[in-house]
């Protein structure tokens, strides 16, 4: 299962819709366990790990074990269902760490099996296949993509120098590992204010990863973002979405749109774009894992709407003075790091920096 796990790892960010499940059979003829086949989701969501992996295997896969992330399909989408597939290749065992709480499958692809008499076990690694399909579980039950809040946060506390300047805070290290979040998420979100202020590309920079680069979304009320941004330059190289509010002006959404960029709208709440109701049109179409990377209005009001389920903070040993921005606006940062709702699960030295990662209870 551990092995199936970090297989399934290789496609975070590039199944959307679908979930990055990692698969793998198992073979068990009296002596040591010889695996026969392995697969993981395929871009675009398929085919699905299930699939690979059996067709991997061959006829290796007939009384052989197979070891999934989550529970095999069994509905019939844009491709057959897994569990047909999995009881024709004449599978013995189904390993499962967790069941998909997918209403079209939800317990029935176990059922399928059973009801065929392979054997199924589930909840080996389902902590672990918790983490890696928050994104898919997230979007199944509560209509919206797990939001990963990422904040670089100087020695005092701020994310910006006055005047809302961009200011390099953190290192190398921690710049690679912000481009490898990148990759691993289907959209990376920010505000019209840090699209202004930093004229961001948002894509991933690793070398060899630029086809690995996420969905870039600005949340932009009145559509101010500039037809001659970084982003709406290379719209039609890596997708660009501008969610609006619903009196936007047409013209603008023209021309956006002309330039490749997709225009969503939301209506708007309490005078500013309905955050709950921009996550719940992201996901419709597909998103699962949202990564936000600012600025500081967005994140603060991402927190008081309790919509962030993970905040990964990089504290630098870097001071930027008593005018810089403050990570959170109108909020001191211990609402993020000390909030009953969310807990530190991990810290660590990236570099001369250090990583913080805090979760949903």
């Amino acid at each position: 299962m551990a092995l199936a796990l970090a297989l399934g790892r290789r496609g975070l960010g590039s199944t959307w819709p679908n979930p990055a499940v990692g698969a793998v059979i198992v073979r068990r003829d009296g002596g040591p366990p010889r695996i026969v086949g392995r697969g993981w989701t395929q871009p675009g969501g398929r085919p699905h790990a299930e699939i690979e992996a059996l067709r991997r295997a061959g006829e290796a896969a007939r009384g052989a074990d197979l070891y999934v992330t989550l529970e095999p399909c069994s509905h019939h989408g844009k491709s057959p269902p897994c569990a047909d597939a999995v009881i024709a290749a004449g599978v013995a065992r189904v390993v499962s760490a967790i069941e998909d709480p997918n209403p079209e499958v939800a317990g029935a692809g176990h059922a399928r099996l059973r009801a065929a008499g392979v054997a199924v076990d589930v909840g080996i690694g389902a902590e672990e296949a918790r983490g890696d399909h928050a994104g898919h579980l997230r979007r199944m039950r509560d209509g919206r993509p797990h939001v990963a809040l990422k904040l670089a946060i100087s020695a005092d506390g701020k994310v910006a120098a006055a005047g809302r300047k961009p200011v390099a805070i953190t290192g190398e290290a921690t710049r690679d590992r912000v481009h490898l979040m990148r990759a691993q998420s289907d959209a990376v979100m920010i505000g019209i204010g840090t699209a202004l202020a930093d004229d961001p590309m948002l894509t991933c920079r690793l070398p060899g990863m630029a086809a690995f680069s996420p969905v870039r979304i600005v949340l932009d009320s009145g559509l101010r973002l500039p037809l001659g941004s970084r982003l709406v330059q290379s719209a039609r190289e890596v997708p660009v979405w501008a969610v609006a509010g619903a009196q936007a002006s047409r013209s603008a959404e023209n021309a956006l749109t002309a330039e490749g960029v997709t225009v969503l709208r939301v209506a708007h709440a309490h005078g500013r774009l309905d955050l709950a109701a921009a996550l719940k049109l992201i996901a419709a179409r597909g998103i699962t894992r949202l990564m936000v990377e600012g600025g500081p209005i967005l994140a603060a009001a991402l927190l008081a709407a309790d919509l962030i389920d993970e905040a990964v903070l990089f504290h630098s040993p870097t001071v930027v003075g008593a005018n810089g921005v403050d990570a959170l606006e109108g909020m001191a940062l211990a609402a993020l790091t000390a909030s009953p709702r969310l807990k530190c699960v991990a810290s660590e030295s990236v570099g001369a920096d250090t990583r913080m990662v805090i979760e949903r209870r």
